[in-house]
Parts: C-alpha cells; structure tokens; sequence
C-alpha cells in the first residue's frame, strides 16, 4: 500500500505542475457555474424551465467536471506510457494494483476538491439569486458523487491504457460531448421524453446527474436517489474491474 500512495503523491504533483489542469478542473466549471445562472436569470418564468437554476445547476455542473478528471486520468496514463517511465517503473517491485491506485486516488482526490470548490462557488450564488441550497444536501451530495467519479476515472484508465498520448484526448472528447448531451445537464432529458430519453436510459451518464441532484435537493425517494446510485455505483465496479484488467494485460505486454 506504501508503494501505491507514493505513486499516488507523484501523480499528484504532476497534475498539480500541469496549468490546464487548473483550468479544466476547477475554473471551468466555476465559469459554466456564473454563466449558465446569467442564462437562468434571462428566461422568463412563464417557460416553467429550471434546469439551469443554482439546486439543479449546481449537480449538473458537479458531474461535468467530474469529465475533465477522466480526461486528465486518461492523459496522465497516456504520457506515462509513451515514455520510459512505466517501463522503468515495471522492474520495480511494484504490483499491477500499486500501479492501478497509485492513479485512481489522486483522481478521486480531485473529483472530491473540485466538488467542494463547485459547492462553495454554488452557495455564494444562491445567496445572491435567492435559491436556497439545503446545507445538509450539499454534505449528501459529497457521498453520492463519489461512485460517479470512480466510474469516470475507471474510463480514464481504460482510455489511457488503450489509446496513445495523442488519441487519447480525442475518445475523451466524444465522452465528455455525451456524457453532457445524455447525461441530462444541459437539457431536461426526462421532460424531453421520447427516443432521446430512451437513448439516455440505456446509459449510465443520466443517473450520475439524477444521484447528485436529488441529494442537494435531498430527494432521497427510490426513484430518484436510490435506484439511479445503484446504477451509477454498479457501472462504477464494472468500469473500474474493466480498467484493471486492460492496465494489467498492457502491462505484461509491455513487460514482454
């Protein structure tokens, strides 16, 4: 385990001395935070539409940073590949698993800052529209991001593994674009019913929006916590044993 969270520390820090990291992950989402309120306060009441106000916003804002962390998983993974340091790495007495949550857990780590980050930036928001937010659901919020954020990274991994430093980005994109469409940020998916809503019922990325939604507002109804939090949490264990498996095959490969 000792040899895990040291690789945990060095990626870490290789995160940290990456400026688009700061960007991407944390103000970014802050930006999409001020700007789609200025969206909200410009529609009128009358359209009855509430996707884009602060206790739905705030959820939704929540899992499309979470996007941004795969991206960076994916790209951590990648360089390390390209270049000799895993290769060196590999003559070391270091496990599969010590390589496997010497990524992850940096990962979470910054899934869970930039959700306290988004949260706060939220707050200070509703306060100035006048929304209130449920302190005890922002806490709740906290537990029920966690299985999203370990699916979207378990993507990361795989995409990593998978894929070179230069592809890698690109198949991140064309998540992060469905993960946003499908995944009901943007738009009222449910509402919207029809073949688009049956198209996002068969993927996981509407029930990681749904779970943390109904936790800021603590919504915490079968329907609407329980069930998608079981979806997204299962996604999350088959993900995540994917991307083990693909990291370890790479890497006797590699070793080959």
């Amino acid at each position: 385990m000792n040899r895990a969270l040291n690789f945990s520390k060095r990626n870490l820090l290789e995160i940290s001395r990456d400026t688009l990291s700061y960007i991407f992950c944390i103000a970014f989402p802050i930006v999409m935070l001020i700007v789609m309120t200025l969206v909200n306060s410009s529609i009128p009441k009358e359209a009855g539409m509430t996707i884009f106000r602060i206790d739905n916003l705030m959820g939704g804002i929540i899992i499309f940073g979470q996007t941004f962390v795969m991206l960076f998983t994916a790209i951590t993974i990648a360089k390390d590949r390209s270049g000799s340091f895993l290769i060196r790495l590999f003559a070391t007495p270091m496990k599969s698993s010590d390589f496997t949550y010497g990524y992850i857990l940096p990962m979470i780590l910054i899934a869970v800052v930039q959700a306290l980050i988004s949260s706060v930036a939220a707050l200070i928001i509703s306060l100035i529209v006048g929304v209130k937010l449920e302190i005890f659901g922002i806490l709740l919020t906290f537990a029920a991001m966690l299985p999203s954020a370990f699916m979207f990274v378990a993507i990361g991994l795989i995409f990593g593994t998978l894929f070179n430093e230069k592809a890698a980005p690109g198949v991140c994109s064309i998540i992060i674009s469905l993960g946003s469409f499908v995944g009901g940020i943007w738009f009222d998916a449910e509402g919207a019913g029809g073949v688009l809503y049956k198209i996002c019922r068969c993927l996981p990325f509407i029930y990681c929006t749904k779970t943390v939604r109904s936790a800021i507002k603590l919504d915490i109804s079968w329907e609407s916590f329980w069930l998608p939090l079981i979806i997204v949490s299962a996604s999350a264990a088959v993900l995540s044993g994917l991307g083990i498996l693909c990291f370890r095959k790479r890497m006797k490969a590699d070793l080959a």
